[in-house]
């Protein structure tokens, strides 16, 4: 997959001063609305460089900052508007960072140019309020956003039911996710090669280009049959053809008979987490994170869980066994006589 790169749409306007020239109110409206993150990015270091004056050494630090979050955002969260932001995401960032070995003088300054750009965000009416407002750097050691329960899996992934296309193959994404832990870029680059039944394994290819196959259990099985035999075919016709006329391969098509998008499922999880009721905030990532959690809280070892995340470092798998610990001690406390 392509970077975004930092270059000015051409429909944007050319000077900081041009922001506030935009035509009337109900056009200016639609502008705001059709902006994604990185457009955001763009004008915000030009108001920095324009309006505000700033060396252009600083305006570079910014917008290198600020596109390493638009790269993971649109990567690992299938975040693209700034709508879509949320403080729990920004500190999933922000950890991401700490794992990766970022230093915490480093970190500091990424959270500084984060509340910075929200503050624009909202000065500039694309955010109601700063999601970045009490975001604090994590601390070494310091536990992850709130996973899921298996409960609130259990009632996330029975929400769009079994009756319709859409349903299916919602129902066979989401049982997929959970059963396999994949990136959600992963989960929707998925093609119909990818899946080997007999052995009950999925093949994906992860950061680097690097491949790994991952078990997949008989629940998510019955569902990708499923939806491979009672909605796929329906919705790859007639347009489920490559530009070259040859059949479409991706395994999840949309109702208009293309590869689904990181954004549209990121749309359609937000969608069934609060028809199920759960109140917090969700991202296919968070299911990634249930995946991890669930299975060490269940006595997976480690390594284990390393290689099926496909992480390089088993330093950013130890982030999950935090809830392991937690279980432990609740063990303790409920059947221990001197607890």
């Amino acid at each position: 997959m392509s970077k975004p790169t930092l270059s000015l749409p051409p429909h944007l306007p050319s000077s900081a001063a041009a922001e506030t020239a935009l035509p009337g109110p109900p056009r200016l409206d639609a502008i705001r609305a059709e902006l994604t993150v990185l457009q955001a990015t763009e004008r915000y270091l030009r108001w920095l460089r324009l309006e505000r004056n700033m060396a252009a050494n600083t305006v570079t630090a910014y917008g290198r900052d600020l596109m390493r979050m638009v790269r993971w955002l649109d990567e690992q969260v299938g975040v693209t508007l700034p709508a879509e932001l949320d403080h729990d995401t920004l500190y999933e960032y922000l950890m991401d960072l700490q794992q990766g070995g970022l230093q915490p003088r480093s970190i500091a300054r990424h959270m500084s140019t984060i509340r910075s750009f929200c503050h624009y965000l909202v000065d500039r009416g694309l955010l109601s309020d700063s999601p970045a407002a009490l975001l604090d750097a994590p601390k070494q050691g310091q536990d992850l956003p709130d996973v899921l329960s298996k409960d609130e899996v259990a009632r996330l992934l029975a929400a769009p039911g079994s009756i319709g296309e859409r349903p299916l193959r919602d129902t066979a994404m989401l049982e997929t996710l959970y059963a396999t832990g994949l990136r959600v870029t992963e989960l929707v680059s998925l093609t119909l090669q990818d899946i080997d039944f007999d052995r009950g394994v999925v093949r994906c290819v992860g950061k680097g280009r690097k491949e790994r196959q991952v078990p997949i259990g008989e629940v998510a099985r019955a569902h990708l049959l499923a939806y491979l035999e009672h909605a796929r075919p329906a919705l790859a016709r007639p347009a489920g053809r490559s530009k070259r006329g040859q059949p479409c391969q991706s395994l999840f098509l949309t109702s208009q008979c293309k590869p689904m998008t990181r954004q549209g499922f990121w749309k359609l999880v937000k969608r069934y987490a609060l028809q199920a009721g759960i109140d917090k905030a969700i991202s296919p990532h968070k299911l990634r994170h249930s995946f991890a959690t669930h299975l060490l809280a269940g006595g997976a070892d480690l390594r284990a869980v390393q290689a099926l995340l496909g992480h390089a470092d088993i330093g950013t798998t130890q982030i999950y066994t935090h809830v392991h610990r937690e279980r432990l001690r609740e063990i303790y406390d409920r059947y221990h006589p001197r607890a």
